[in-house]
């Protein structure tokens, strides 16, 4: 996740001038080009706030599941309020891994704060997915969430989102997408916003691998209409090995395919997506390791007037999903 997008654009652009075998041949050349491989050890994010938990997080929040358009069952926890009249929030979980790291929140803005909460697992993602790390076709996320609503929404029922990492990044496509118009309120924890966002740190703190010929040749045949190499792997993903080694280790969600990498991130015009949120709240933490949390609102309130801003101290990327003042301020958000 750390590649120049605009350089990468003007190249697209400068292959568009040759002659359709040419263009074709050097954008198979890219795809073939680069292959995944095994991942050097590294530094990366710190997955001790999710590890903290063990087994406990597997069986806490029954998974059920709800149907979507092309009939697959996605699972799904559901926290009911109490409440007949309460709103609804959504809440998208990062990349990689999966709804269970979110049920303490979860749980949190059923219990005290009074909402409806609907935590999925993203299709591809979760204990035992169909296809672990695709999508069937670009923007399945949003269909797939859109329909969720539509199965548990009650008539005049507000709708808000939660989303962490590139389930904040999902909230702001989901925002400026044909769905958008569902969303009430919006809450952003750490989000990513682009490749080439000026809130990026280098590969997202050690945490991203990007095959990046690979992408630059999917997206040249994207161009033209061809999709047929879109379930190809173009990303991975950089978990410490205790984390793989440990009693979730199954659950992770090591590459994503370029459609669903597409699928996860607001569009290339990243801005015309934050332009369309509603109200939101962005939350990020001073120590975050995958992102620049003081360049959020520069980068948008530069586009939009409706979001507020909050950077906690001595709080990383993933000690946000579980940090009760963040929570709190969720809550006080979402309930105001």
């Amino acid at each position: 996740m750390g590649f120049d997008m605009h350089r990468t654009l003007k190249k697209i652009a400068a292959f568009a001038t040759l002659s359709a075998p040419a263009y074709l041949m050097i954008a198979v050349g890219l795809v073939i080009s680069q292959w995944p491989a095994p991942i050097a050890p590294g530094e990366t994010l710190n997955f001790t706030s999710l590890t903290d938990h063990g087994d406990q997080q597997n069986v806490a929040g029954e998974l059920i599941a709800y149907r979507a358009r092309d009939g697959a069952d996605l699972p799904l926890r559901h926290f009911p309020a109490a409440a007949p009249t309460a709103p609804m929030a959504v809440i998208l979980h990062g990349s990689g891994w999966h709804g269970a790291a979110y049920v303490p929140v979860a749980v949190y803005l059923s219990q005290h704060c009074g909402l409806e909460v609907l935590l999925p697992d993203l299709r591809g993602h979760g204990a035992a997915p169909d296809r672990r790390g695709d999508v069937g076709y670009i923007g399945a996320f949003e269909d797939d969430l859109a329909d969720l609503i539509a199965a548990y929404r009650r008539p005049e029922q507000s709708v808000s989102m939660i989303g962490h990492s590139s389930g904040g990044g999902l909230v702001v496509r989901f925002a400026g997408g044909d769905h958008g118009s569902l969303l009430s309120k919006a809450v952003l924890l750490s989000p990513f916003l682009k490749y080439d966002a000026p809130t990026m740190r280098d590969d997202a703190g050690g945490w991203s691998h990007v095959l990046v010929r690979r992408i630059i040749g999917l997206t040249m045949l994207n161009k033209v209409g061809l999709r047929w190499l879109n379930e190809l792997t173009v990303i991975q993903f950089r978990f410490p090995q205790d984390v793989l080694d440990g009693p979730q280790g199954t659950t992770a969600t090591t590459s994503y395919s370029y459609r669903l990498n597409a699928s996860f991130a607001p569009r290339d015009d990243y801005l015309a997506d934050i332009a369309e949120l509603p109200r939101f709240l962005l939350i990020a933490g001073a120590d975050d390791e995958a992102f620049d949390a003081t360049m959020f609102e520069p980068v948008m309130s530069a586009v939009t007037e409706n979001g507020a801003y909050v950077i906690l101290p001595e709080i990383g990327h993933l000690d946000i999903i579980e940090d009760q003042n963040a929570a709190m301020r969720t809550c006080e958000f979402l309930r105001n």
